[in-house]
């Protein structure tokens, strides 16, 4: 007789493929484990309006609970939920007249050090972040923020895997050029 395992020693995936099932309490672990970090990345692209974070990730898990039916076993769980979280955000931001970024194609990824203190760095890189221009932020969040790869960006964002590579890319030469006032000589 097989055993099941614990609801908090399974995966989101198999979490989700309970909760499409129709298991509450499996949906409620996945609540549990990404409602926090949800909640925080949209404080980070909402100007850390707090309220209004929570609601967004309330909406998040109602339209993923609402969803749970349409769950493709072997589907990324953590890609499905950005992909909604995304969406969300996406509408929330839809201007009537949209800007145009020029972005250069091709880059590598890359990373650079400062020699500062780490709170100095930190307030610092903060208001860099709330400065890039919103592509390259919810970009750089995804990435560096919510630790998704090159391929569940682009499959979240519908973009190319050479245009995210390109935009992080960007973004990493803007957050290094507006750093470098900090920079020991």
């Amino acid at each position: 007789m097989l055993i099941p395992l614990r609801l908090s020693a399974q995966t989101d995936e198999q979490l989700m493929k309970r909760a499409a099932s129709g298991s509450d309490r499996a949906f409620e672990e996945l609540y549990n484990r990404h409602a926090r970090r949800l909640q925080g990345f949209f404080a980070r692209r909402l100007g850390d309006d707090a309220d209004l974070a929570a609601d967004f990730t309330h909406d998040t898990f109602l339209r993923l609970y609402a969803a749970r039916h349409t769950y493709h076993e072997g589907r990324c769980f953590r890609s499905w939920l950005y992909t909604i979280a995304y969406n969300l955000w996406k509408n929330h931001n839809r201007r009537p007249h949209p800007q145009t970024l020029s972005i250069e194609e091709g880059g590598e990824e890359q990373s650079f050090e400062l020699d500062i203190d780490d709170a100095i760095l930190h307030d610092a890189l903060r208001q860099v972040l709330r400065s890039l221009p919103e592509p390259y932020a919810m970009l750089f969040s995804l990435h560096y923020e919510e630790e998704l790869t090159i391929p569940q960006i682009a499959q979240i964002t519908q973009l190319p895997e050479g245009t995210v590579k390109s935009r992080l890319h960007k973004a990493m030469n803007i957050i290094k050029q507006q750093l470098k006032q900090y920079e020991s000589d």
